[in-house]
């Protein structure tokens, strides 16, 4: 999750300048390892509210950041099951300093639905003493303006549990119970050696720490790959949880993982399997069309300037090949189950052309997105 204190990941936006200014935050320290900090606010919106916050469609407003692994998790959920209607979305900017994520994408840097220019102020409003990282994803409650939670691994499952009287018609079971127990398993090694793994690699403040985080990272890429290379999804054979949580950093990858955050023995689109994977799911509705390349970039690359000093934003790679035929289904399965595919998306969510891969001709029915192949 996108965290602002010596811990970060990413955000969101396109031709915002670098918002870590005078106060940049501080994301390494000489000599240790990178450790990430769990101790999220764990408060839960369920269908029967016992945590004080019961599922009410329009009461609560998803914060995000495109840019960030985590939040995008949450983008992609929310999508797949329809929830648009019933739970609003915001979204920071793609820069900002150790503070706090700002709303500079929004008229005059300010949220239109909770009236804040930061979202430091809806972590005090729940807690006037909050003093640890202000991070995306959160869900907010509207009326209060406080956040009620950021514990991301927790709300996409609840968008998935808790809120199906108001999923869309179709939409697909993500976290079906006889495969969750499978799912939890693979989700941790995942999360463990993957989504925090290529963290620990960039944010390792020793030579050791980073020689173990770069060997566990890509021992476990390459035993995901052994079994990719079997079946067609992590999990089953239809589009899981699991899934969604791999491909938003293997969408990140070669984009800054592999550069920024000297994750290099080799790029995704090096690993075939895995690049075949990726490329399916990218072209999955409810995938690619919520990635913003361009605000990857600018999130990671100019925010994290102590890894970064020039904050010099760089032009590849080559974004047109995520577009290309990945072959993937000739093992089988079944993308959405016994769903469907989710529409397009609202046009107020709808990522800048010039932000998503090259465009080169034809129509992306998933994206809005003109391009030639699907």
């Amino acid at each position: 999750m996108a965290r602002l204190e010596p811990v970060s990941t990413s955000s969101t936006d396109s031709t915002s300048a670098p918002a870590s200014g005078s106060n940049p935050g501080k994301y390494v320290e000489a000599g240790s390892e990178y450790v990430r900090d769990t101790k999220y606010i764990e408060t839960r919106i369920t269908r029967d509210g016992r945590d004080g916050y019961p599922v009410e469609p329009g009461r609560y407003r998803l914060v995000v950041a495109r840019a960030c692994p985590w939040a995008n998790r949450t983008i992609i959920v929310r999508r797949l099951l329809g929830l648009e209607s019933a739970i609003s979305m915001g979204m920071c900017g793609p820069t900002h300093d150790a503070d706090s994520w700002t709303f500079d994408l929004d008229p005059g840097g300010v949220d239109p639905v909770l009236k804040i220019p930061r979202l430091k102020d809806a972590y005090l409003r729940r807690d006037p003493d909050y003093a640890k990282g202000v991070t995306v994803p959160a869900v907010v409650d509207i009326p209060t303006g406080a956040v009620v939670t950021n514990n991301f691994p927790q709300i996409t499952i609840d968008f998935e549990l808790e809120w199906t009287d108001y999923h869309r018609d179709g939409a697909p079971d993500l976290y079906p119970e006889d495969l969750r127990e499978e799912i939890d398993t693979v989700n941790k090694g995942v999360y463990t050696e993957v989504n925090n793994g290529v963290y620990r690699c960039g944010f390792a403040g020793s030579q050791d720490a980073y020689d173990k985080a770069y060997d566990r990272l890509f021992t476990k890429l390459d035993e995901l790959s052994d079994r990719l290379a079997r079946q067609r999804y992590l999990v089953g054979d239809t589009i899981t949880e699991a899934d969604i949580r791999l491909f938003t950093t293997l969408a990140r990858f070669d984009a800054v993982y592999h550069g920024h955050f000297k994750c290099n023995r080799s790029k995704l689109s090096e690993m075939p399997v895995l690049w075949a994977y990726a490329r399916d799911l990218f072209q999955t509705p409810g995938f690619g069309d919520t990635v913003d390349f361009t605000q990857i970039k600018q999130h990671y690359y100019i925010v994290h300037s102590d890894i970064n000093p020039t904050q010099i934003v760089p032009k590849g790679p080559d974004l047109t090949n995520w577009l290309t035929p990945h072959g993937r289904e000739k093992l089988g399965g079944r993308p959405f189950g016994e769903g469907t595919p989710p529409p397009p998306p609202i046009p107020a969510e709808v990522v800048p052309a010039d932000h998503w891969v090259p465009l080169s001709g034809g129509v992306n029915t998933a994206s809005g997105h003109e391009t030639t192949t699907r």
